[in-house]
């Protein structure tokens, strides 16, 4: 009987490279120089990989490292794309052009955690990796979303159609259109709405594939109550369809790394 190789996902990490490298690093998915061990293990990070914390640039030149060794070794890393990646792809192509329905694209990002040093520190490769990046994928039977939130259905019924809808828009000067998006994201917490949450997951995975969702975007002790230091697993609610892991890293968590079962 063959054997799957493992799967990981890691919720928002937020610049805080330290942390990202202690948690890769006590899962055995890196070694103590930060390089990958993982063999052919897949790691998916759920977004957001960017602002609020101190070093949003060394957290993405280490991911686009991670995943470039891990395909070397017939591993898989990948990251889908949250809502602060489009912040700051908003703010380095548009800057403090006004927007349509609020503040300039920097003040906006400024908001929200943004660092000047970041914006400087952005390269072509950067921009070309985070524009390449997914909004949803399936692996097995797990969906896998940065957002709690069903506003996907606005760009498409399929995952491909999703995926290329978001990439075609960040190719795109539609100042509009990239806000609408961001603002999109405001949406959280959806599925876990009294009465209708349920029903929103379950529809949400017949129009997109899989049993249960998996994301990040909204950190945990917002929906369990408590600080952020004691949130050390997911948080598993709609019946057991959706699952949470963003560990609130830049809120004082410690964050974690969640291994897929049943997949």
């Amino acid at each position: 009987m063959q054997v799957e190789a493992p799967v990981y996902v890691m919720g928002d990490i937020h610049g805080h490279l330290p942390a990202l490298h202690r948690i890769l690093q006590e899962a055995h998915l890196i070694n103590k120089d930060h390089h990958w061990t993982g063999g052919e293990a897949s790691l998916w990070f759920m977004g957001d990989l960017v602002d609020r914390g101190p070093d949003s640039i060394g957290v993405l030149d280490f991911v686009i490292q991670l995943q470039q060794e891990a395909q070397e070794m017939s591993g898989h890393v990948d990251c889908l794309l949250g809502n602060h990646e489009l912040l700051l792809l908003a703010a380095y192509y548009f800057g403090w052009r006004s927007t349509e329905l609020s503040n300039s694209f920097i003040t906006k990002w400024r908001h929200n955690g943004g660092k000047k040093s970041d914006l400087i520190g952005l390269t072509q490769v950067h921009l070309t990796w985070l524009t390449d990046r997914p909004a949803m994928a399936l692996v097995g039977n797990i969906l896998l979303i940065h957002a709690d939130a069903t506003f996907y259905t606005r760009y498409g019924h399929s995952i491909a159609e999703v995926n290329e809808t978001f990439k075609k828009l960040m190719k795109s000067s539609n100042t509009l259109a990239w806000e609408e998006l961001i603002e999109a994201f405001a949406m959280r917490e959806v599925f876990s709405y009294p009465h209708t949450g349920k029903e929103f997951a379950e529809r949400f995975l017949s129009i997109f594939g899989g049993k249960q969702i998996i994301h990040g975007h909204t950190p945990i002790q917002m929906m369990s109550g408590g600080p952020a230091r004691n949130v050390t697993q997911p948080f598993v609610y709609a019946n057991g369809q959706c699952v949470n892991v963003d560990g609130g890293i830049y809120m004082g968590g410690s964050g974690f790394i969640y291994q897929l079962t049943n997949f």
